[in-house]
């Protein structure tokens, strides 16, 4: 099903209040729900009104499962469900929804066996790589199209300038507020070519923080002055140049208001997004099922009215829809309701005016960009250049610590020079002291250590400690915080395990190209 085949003629003077207030709502729907609770949710959507809806994997998924403690189920089909629910859900609203998800990299992001590209931070490695980045915002916006959703929820626009942030870290494109704007411009520029709807996230900046606020509130102590001379600035920058709408987290600014977090603030979204920052558009929340604000409003319905009566249009992720639009309908005006619908309503207008023909990708598109990034983006840090040549010219050991994914840097290294992959005791083992470590780290985020275990840790640890090591690290960046790295150590920073990265990798370390990417953030312990 193609978005843009949708009739959108209803016109607005025939929705009473209850409908636009309805409008307001999106609620999660998930890929993988049973039919009892698909059928409940389009009995919701058509008693409510409901405005939008925005898909998630599994009420398994990090979505709902903030502890991690259920688990998640493959689904091999899960992108032919997502178009069925699309057509379902659209037939029974009474005005076409607008479907949303976060597609930061690509539908891959929820749904299996989709275009996955590359993530922010490796984005933000690229020294000239706005064309690229626009490609990828483009690719990402066909995909959604296709696929008829009209909005993705991204990109990420928070600096990251705390190497222990728990959930934005590889989101984000760096810890340096010019490159963020620059290279969140182009991923804008892609997306708005194909079409689809952005936001802008996560309002007023969550990169300086230690906390997740799936799980707790997180708060950023600084001043006006701060925030705008780093936090905010993508934000201003990217609102002057237009965006579709703005996504506030939940975090708390007690230099700004000390009572309420920003989900439910009206000095930090009325005062300072629309009036200090000019933003006219539409205001999401970040998902209101998420501990940082979910806990403080145990009734029912309160957390959707806080957080309207604080200038949100819209709210993500509601859990009490019917609750929430009594309560606004009781304690709201009419004036407020029109306000809100209005810039709902536009939004709609808007993406559902455009009439695109989507072409099918070319074949190997998508393999074909991501080499271009790959080659782009490869990173060299080296304390000790002269140990890299040495290595290289030795008979050195092709250690493999790939913890369950596939490795082809090493099996090329394997077939190509005829050097024996071995594990890291293996390694360890010999009297050798010339190591191509090759590390493809188990999650990307950075809760319990990568999902590195405790032996395979001490293993890497032991083997940079008395070893000449190269490694080759296929993955997040931030891993190398925990590695024990030396003031001579020496890294190639690859950013995925994509199989063309391995490439380019495996090309890198042949001397057929060279590194030209750099490092966008600032590590806590590895400054070669």
């Amino acid at each position: 099903m193609i978005d843009s085949d949708i009739p959108y003629t209803l016109p607005e003077e025939t929705l009473d209040l209850r409908q636009k207030v309805g409008q307001f709502f999106m609620p999660a729907v998930f890929i993988n729900d049973t039919e009892e609770e698909v059928q409940q949710m389009e009995k919701l959507i058509k008693e409510c009104h409901v405005g939008s809806i925005c898909f998630f994997h599994s009420r398994a998924s990090a979505a709902t499962n903030f502890e991690g403690k259920k688990k998640i189920v493959h689904n091999e089909k899960s992108y032919d469900r997502l178009l069925e629910l699309i057509e379902r859900y659209q037939k029974v609203a009474s005005v076409p929804l607008l479907v949303a998800i976060d597609a930061e990299w690509g539908l891959a992001m929820r749904i299996e066996n989709t275009a996955q590209y590359p993530y922010a931070i490796t984005l933000g490695a690229l020294t000239n790589g706005d064309d690229h980045i626009q490609q990828v915002g483009k690719a990402i916006g066909d995909d959604c199209r296709r696929a008829g959703i009209q909005w993705n929820l991204a990109p990420v626009v928070d600096i990251n300038n705390n190497p222990e942030n728990p959930v934005i870290g590889y989101r984000s494109f760096g810890d340096d507020r010019e490159r963020v704007f620059g290279k969140a411009k182009a991923f804008l520029n892609g997306m708005t070519n194909s079409g689809t709807l952005n936001s802008i996230k996560h309002f007023p900046g969550h990169g300086d923080t230690t906390t997740d606020s799936h799980l707790g509130l997180p708060i950023i102590d600084k001043s006006m002055e701060e925030l705008m001379e780093n936090e905010l600035y993508p934000f201003k920058k990217l609102i002057e140049s237009g965006v579709d709408s703005v996504m506030v987290g939940h975090l708390l600014l007690p230099q700004l208001d000390a009572d309420n977090p920003s989900t439910t603030s009206a000095k930090i979204i009325s005062d300072l997004l629309r009036r200090k920052l000019g933003f006219n558009g539409v205001v999401i929340s970040d998902a209101l099922n998420m501990h940082a604000v979910s806990k403080k409003f145990p009734k029912k319905g309160n957390l959707e009215q806080a957080a309207f009566n604080a200038g949100m249009d819209v709210l993500c992720f509601s859990e009490h829809v019917k609750e929430g639009m009594d309560k606004i309908l009781t304690h709201s005006s009419k004036e407020r309701i029109q306000e809100s619908f209005e810039r709902v309503w536009a939004l709609k207008q808007k993406v559902f005016s455009i009439k695109k023909k989507l072409n099918q990708p070319e074949p190997n598109a998508l393999s074909k960009l991501n080499r271009e990034i790959a080659a782009q983006s490869i990173t060299e840090l080296y304390g000790d250049a002269s140990i890299v040549a040495k290595i290289k010219s030795s008979d050195f050991l092709n250690v493999s610590a790939s913890l369950g994914k596939t490795n082809s840097f090493s099996e090329q290294i394997s077939s190509q020079l005829g050097v024996e992959i071995m594990d890291l005791d293996a390694g360890l083992a010999s009297n050798n002291q010339n190591i191509v470590l090759s590390f493809f780290p188990p999650a990307i985020k950075p809760k319990n250590q990568f999902g590195i275990d405790k032996s395979t840790l001490g293993s890497i640890h032991r083997l940079i400690k008395d070893k000449n090591t190269l490694i080759y690290l296929f993955g997040n960046p931030y891993v190398l915080d925990i590695l024990q790295l030396k003031e001579s150590s020496n890294v190639v920073l690859a950013y995925q395990d994509f199989a063309e990265f391995q490439e380019v990798a495996f090309d890198h370390f042949s001397g057929k190209t060279k590194a030209k990417g750099k490092l966008p953030i600032q590590l806590k312990t590895f400054q070669p």
